[in-house]
């Protein structure tokens, strides 16, 4: 079967080719995940070995559907400290594998998925501009799995009951996705002194197209300039978006020096905003 691990390890050797670097210059891997290979140790770890990343830190970074942008944030700011210089950032899920086939609520809606980036060093103008991070632990309970952790352990009557599968609400989480989102994204955009009218991509979690299309309308920035692919692929979780970039990257559209805003949001509730500046030639 199929691991996280496995499709985490190739979108790394993809993202790493692409740079051109070699795993052995990597300071750290962050791989955003909530569908792990095993509870405990983190896959970062597995996919660590398995690239030969000797030197590398590694750890996984648990944001849900929001995983990936946290990432990015995470990344960006270890190097802008000088900490570090060389950073791969995975956000990978297999989620058919959590999901209850018997609901037909939420089964349908979701796919397994990996994408990775290489984030160094750049000028101040280029690359990760500004993030913004943001949580609501009252939602807990709008998209969760319930059984399987320390609070629930796993037994015979959870399994019975389904609790080791994955629970959403799905009206309250495009509640909070077309209210929330768009204010992240203001915020963000602000922090850097930029308006809606200045992104060129905007790279939103793939959920579902309309909620998509709600936030981009609320932010009046044109559905032309929103990548979509969830039509072919489900929701991918923390997959969505490295899957998007790479896809826009590999259709032509980003150029260097286009303003891209990526957000992601999910379980947790949690969100998370990047504003960067394409720094990659084609």
């Amino acid at each position: 079967a199929t691991a996280t691990s496995d499709l985490a390890l190739l979108a790394a050797q993809n993202a790493l080719s692409d740079a051109k670097i070699d795993a052995s210059e990597l300071d750290l891997i962050v791989c955003a995940t909530t569908s792990g290979d095993y509870v405990w140790p983190s896959t970062a770890c597995i996919v660590q070995e398995k690239l030969g990343a000797k030197r590398a830190g590694a750890f996984d970074l648990a944001a849900a559907c929001s995983g990936f942008c946290y990432g990015l944030a995470v990344a960006s700011g270890f190097i802008k400290s000088g900490m570090m210089q060389k950073i791969l950032v995975i956000g990978a899920d297999t989620l058919t594998k959590q999901v209850d086939w018997t609901d037909r609520g939420t089964c349908v809606l979701f796919g397994d998925g990996a994408g990775a980036a290489v984030l160094t060093a750049c000028s101040p103008d280029e690359g990760i501009l500004t993030s913004v991070l943001g949580a609501d632990g009252s939602g807990v309970e709008s998209i969760w799995i319930p059984a399987g952790g320390s609070r629930t352990p796993l037994t015979h009557d959870a399994l019975d009951n389904n609790e080791h599968l994955l629970r959403m609400r799905g009206q309250e989480v495009y509640k909070f996705a077309v209210s929330i989102v768009p204010q992240s994204i203001l915020d963000a955009l602000a922090n850097v002194c930029l308006r809606p009218q200045d992104v060129d991509l905007l790279v939103l979690h793939q959920a579902n197209a309309r909620i998509m299309y709600a936030i981009a309308e609320r932010l009046e920035i044109p559905a032309e300039k929103v990548y979509v692919n969830v039509d072919r692929y489900g929701n991918t979780s923390a997959g969505t978006i490295p899957i998007a970039l790479t896809e826009a990257q590999q259709q032509g559209r980003l150029e260097r020096g286009n303003l891209v805003v990526t957000c992601g949001y999910g379980a947790g509730l949690t969100w998370a905003t990047n504003v960067m500046r394409w720094g990659k030639d084609r």
